[in-house]
């Protein structure tokens, strides 16, 4: 019988893999306590300096699938198809994409998380709505796909409850920047939701997770094996999170926005990353649809607003609007806005309110941070750049504190070049 301490051994040396039976017996040993945290978080640092290989990972991730349920998505009369991103400021392409790939006739099971730091949640979104709620049942979450064809929930208890678990290990002894492990992090829950397909947004850029591209590469491209071996049809694509996506930082902000692009108004740069990730869903799901013509005719903002009713919200209600407003970043001269760093607005929108330093923390749904330009507009001297809003005046002073570095935004006498926000696509 293997024992936990040469297995960390092992994988501190890098003197060979471990096996597949090994890792077995080391979450079950974990899930009975006979494994203290101490021993896993000590093998979770020798993974972060040596990683996992293909077989190793593999394993690792069945372990963590079989730690909980799976759902049966395979009685709902259409195809599945799923979405995750790794994150991003702005970033509420989940509450466009999934009514529109609905509305075009697949089945769109989006669990999603809450945010942290300076990236934003789609849960905490969505709860700025009147009444609307995040936690379903099995048999509500089931019931909502057959209804209506979409749902963004919270994942339940019951789906891989040992990535919990870990998660709680690597946060606290600083292993989370771990490519196999974010990777069976992710995919652990997304092929545990039972979707037949699946399609990644792993962002790079000042704003993102992986701010280099080849690490974002990396990462998708491991996630992406993952998923096919675990028998989920699997696609990504690495896209740029140097700029806030769309105009709009902030939950109800973001809400607004949303709507605002399904009714055919959405800003250029958040439609083409909504339209990509479409298109290749719709693809993986062998749906011969036009996510354009879904926007245009009205169906996609009203399966939008069947998916809001059906968890309890009122998608006509108005949204809550911050108390307070205070404009920043004025131009130095006039010209083109050829910079504006997503980060910097990422970690403002999170000091006003927006987002939460721990999980426990709670979140304003009014705050955040509206973009009054964005790079490729002409801005006149003095106009400012950005709009913060906030439920405490106090806290315009934090957030202009994050905002004070000369290199946030630049102003130049001719536009910034057009560069695809998509930078690769890999998988079948």
């Amino acid at each position: 019988m293997p024992d936990v301490v040469s297995l960390i051994q092992a994988k501190r040396d890098n003197t060979r893999p471990l096996t597949g039976d090994e890792i077995g017996w080391l979450f079950g040993a974990y899930a009975k306590g006979e494994v203290a945290d101490e021993q896993m978080a000590a093998l979770l640092m020798a993974i972060y300096f040596n990683g996992l290989d293909g077989a190793e990972l593999r394993a690792w991730t069945g372990e963590m699938i079989a730690s909980g349920e799976t759902l049966d998505l395979t009685d709902l009369g259409r195809p599945s198809v799923d979405k995750h991103s790794t994150g991003g400021v702005g970033d509420k392409v989940s509450l466009i994409l999934a009514p529109l790939v609905a509305s075009c006739g697949a089945a769109v099971p989006q669990l999603s998380g809450r945010g942290l730091g300076h990236t934003g949640g789609t849960l905490d979104k969505l709860e700025s709505i009147p009444g609307w709620r995040a936690s379903l049942s099995n048999a509500e979450l089931t019931g909502a796909l057959k209804s209506v064809g979409a749902v963004i929930a919270a994942a339940g208890a019951g789906l891989a409850p040992a990535d919990r678990r870990l998660y709680a290990l690597r946060d606290v002894t600083g292993t989370v920047e771990s490519i196999p492990l974010i990777a069976s992090s992710i995919m652990s829950k997304k092929i545990a939701e039972g979707t037949s397909a699946l399609v990644l947004d792993v962002k790079t850029g000042s704003g993102a997770f992986m701010k280099q591209t080849d690490k974002a590469v990396e990462l998708a491209r491991t996630m992406v094996a993952l998923g096919e071996e675990h028998g989920v049809r699997t696609r990504a694509l690495v896209t740029r999170m140097d700029t806030p996506l769309g105009r709009a930082v902030g939950n109800a902000l973001e809400v607004e926005e949303s709507v605002a692009a399904l009714s055919g108004e959405g800003p250029d740069d958040l439609m083409e990353v909504t339209y990509a990730l479409a298109e290749h869903m719709l693809a993986l799901a062998g749906i011969d649809a036009d996510p354009r013509a879904a926007i245009a005719s009205g169906r996609a903002l009203d399966t939008y607003k069947k998916m809001i009713r059906v968890q309890g919200g009122d998608p006509d209600a108005p949204l809550p609007e911050a108390e307070y407003r205070q404009e920043a970043l004025p131009a130095p001269s006039s010209g083109w806005l050829t910079r504006l760093d997503a980060l910097a607005v990422g970690v403002a929108a999170w000091r006003l309110g927006a987002g939460r330093a721990r999980k426990e923390d709670n979140v304003s749904h009014t705050a955040g941070v509206r973009c009054l330009a964005k790079p490729g507009d002409y801005v006149q001297q003095g106009q400012n750049i950005l709009e913060l809003r906030a439920d405490d005046p106090a806290r315009f002073a934090p957030a202009l504190e994050a905002l004070g570095a000369a290199n946030v935004f630049a102003v130049g006498s001719q536009p910034p070049p057009r560069v695809p926000l998509v930078v690769q696509e890999m998988g079948g």
